[in-house]
């Protein structure tokens, strides 16, 4: 970092999905998501178990989610403001959620309020840990010294070549949240129909193609892989890979990329309540870095 420079502090959503013990190791502040069964909201000091949340999704009960709160924003971006830091903020896709524009206004607002604040929000246009590998290609720069500029630029010049590839188990939960038809579920789930879908240059869930059976889908997602890779090899040194508590599975994915690609390391984590509402249990997604999304 140049000399003189403010240190800057990396602000996220909490559906970038990075385990607690990293958000911890690398000092990045999370704005938390809300989520609701009922009456009973979740999502800040009151959370429930990943696996408490997916055996609830489980046994038919519907998930409810909020935005980002902008008084959640404006507590976690002052405070840091207050410490003497700059801020980049690394938001969750605006196609999928009110979160970014919340930060977007709460940080406009405190710059013009307060002379010399310094807050950047990136629209990784990412989810789960598409989002969170962005975080991480951001931490990476940031600790070997790089400027809150020159992440920013980074970020905004690579963040479509991020890719997400990902596969659900309950078509049901995909239509709930608008993402297929009644029909196209029903049918689907009748035929043990697995849809593979990736998130757009516009950040937006969108399908890519349908495959019988858990298995041909879970191969799938490294075929869709494999597709993108050719002159990213070099920028893969570690692949996210996030699961609705299906852990095996995604165990199962990653030996395959370690055997097809040659990729040894990965970061395996949870599909968090936010995106799971809408994914559902079973869902398996693959982040990486790659030619196009």
């Amino acid at each position: 970092m140049v000399k003189g420079m403010k240190e800057f502090i990396i602000t996220t959503d909490t559906t970038c999905d990075l385990p607690e013990d990293y958000i911890k190791k690398h000092k990045v502040r999370v704005i938390p998501l809300y989520y609701s069964f009922g009456d009973i909201v979740y999502g800040d000091k009151t959370n429930l178990e990943p696996k408490e949340f997916y055996d609830k999704m489980r046994d038919g009960a519907m998930p409810t989610t909020m935005a980002v709160n902008p008084d959640s924003a404006l507590d976690v971006f002052s405070s840091l403001l207050d410490e003497g830091y700059d801020i980049l903020h690394i938001a969750f896709s605006s196609a999928l959620s009110g979160s970014c524009s919340v930060a977007t206004t709460v940080a406009r607002d405190l710059c013009e309020e307060r002379q010399g604040a310094n807050i950047r929000v990136v629209d990784s246009l990412c989810a789960s840990l598409g989002e969170g590998l962005l975080i991480h290609k951001a931490v990476k720069m940031k600790e070997e010294g790089q400027s809150i500029d020159e992440v920013v630029d980074w970020l905004e010049n690579n963040k479509l070549n991020l890719c997400h590839i990902f596969t659900v188990d309950d078509l049901h939960h995909l239509h709930k949240g608008g993402r297929v038809s009644k029909t196209t579920a029903i049918i689907g789930s009748l035929i043990n129909v697995k849809p593979v879908l990736h998130v757009d240059n516009e950040g937006r869930l969108v399908p890519l193609n349908n495959v019988r059976g858990r298995k041909k889908a879970l191969n799938s997602l490294v075929d869709q892989m494999e597709k993108r890779l050719p002159g990213f090899e070099n920028k893969n040194d570690i692949v996210f890979i996030s699961h609705g508590d299906s852990r095996e599975d995604a165990e199962y994915v990653a030996s395959i990329i370690k055997d097809r690609l040659g990729i040894e390391n990965f970061l395996i984590n949870y599909v968090s309540p936010t995106i799971g509402s809408h994914s559902g249990p079973g869902t398996i997604a693959l982040f990486f870095m790659g030619k196009q999304r």
